[in-house]
């Protein structure tokens, strides 16, 4: 699944493409994704125009003119390809081999057409993606964000917000840290390079890395680690996984793969500098978590 920074990679590209144009036409090639189209959905968007693309978490936040926003979630394997003039874009294929991202794959499955004559396509292989439409002023009270913690990034997520959201919690650090009302938006890759570069384990229970009172030093490292390895990651492109892409297509992208430290690297040797210890795997919660015993306390 796409995490934080490669959405908001996508979100970049979106933003570059869609902010200030207006869409002329939407074409749902199925009912639904996930979850059903909204009531009303291509009569909502029809006619707007795009204000900016934001992001919350994983969802992106298109927002429209009078007052509307246009939520998507990429799922597992949902991507956006621009299509157009002055758009260096390349449809290319999933990872099962479907074409996508030239408006008539299989797996094409939302059109929209802009007034400049560009498009922009969503496509989907597993349709576990979906979209909605709604008041902005809504969002503080919507389903799916109401209750999501402070994003990730330097900004906005402090140490004594991670330490009240990890306080009394009686499951593993890196349950804890996929919670996305502890912290929005982080998912099992980055949450194994944060461990592993705060030397926290991913054993350790939540609630003993926050401490009873104050700001812990374990809660300092984690939250600096963090807002290291989510800055960097944005800046790399993300980690390009399995079906992701950025809107062009592109294949060249995610470079944040190279610096991982501890996932994948199972067996090998911990690169932490002056270590010497071995990255192990472990499964929580259905997940793998790489880690390594020696330096990660």
């Amino acid at each position: 699944m796409p995490e934080l920074p490669e959405v908001e990679t996508v979100r970049i590209g979106l933003e570059r493409h869609l902010s200030g144009e207006r869409i002329s036409d939407v074409e749902l090639r199925r009912k639904n994704l996930r979850f059903p189209f909204p009531r009303d959905f291509t009569s909502n968007l029809k006619g707007r125009v795009v204000e900016s693309v934001e992001r919350r978490a994983k969802y992106l936040l298109i927002r429209l003119e009078g007052g509307l926003t246009w939520l998507c979630h990429l799922g597992m394997s949902g991507r956006w390809t621009l299509i157009g003039d002055g758009i260096e874009s390349r449809p290319g294929k999933f990872a099962s081999g479907a074409p996508v991202g030239s408006g008539d794959g299989p797996h094409d499955w939302v059109i929209v057409s802009l007034e400049n004559g560009n498009r922009a396509v969503y496509s989907d292989h597993r349709r576990f993606g979906f979209m909605d439409c709604f008041p902005t002023s809504d969002q503080p009270s919507h389903k799916l964000l109401q209750d999501i913690g402070p994003e990730p990034t330097p900004n906005h997520l402090v140490p004594a917000d991670l330490a009240d959201g990890l306080r009394g919690k009686k499951t593993p650090i890196k349950s804890a840290l996929l919670d996305q009302r502890v912290v929005a938006g982080l998912g099992n890759i980055y949450v194994c390079e944060i461990l592993h570069r705060a030397g926290v384990s991913p054993r350790r229970m939540a609630g003993s890395v926050a401490g009873k009172h104050g700001i812990s030093n374990r809660v300092e490292k984690i939250t600096a680690a963090t807002h290291d390895v989510i800055t960097e990651a944005i800046d790399a492109g993300g980690s390009t996984l399995q079906d992701f892409r950025g809107v062009g297509g592109e294949d060249a992208m995610g470079y944040f793969i190279h610096n991982f430290l501890v996932y994948g690297r199972e067996g090998e040797a911990c690169l932490k500098e002056g270590c010497g210890g071995i990255v192990s795997r472990i499964v929580q919660s259905n997940r793998s978590t790489f880690f390594c015993s020696a330096c990660q306390r």
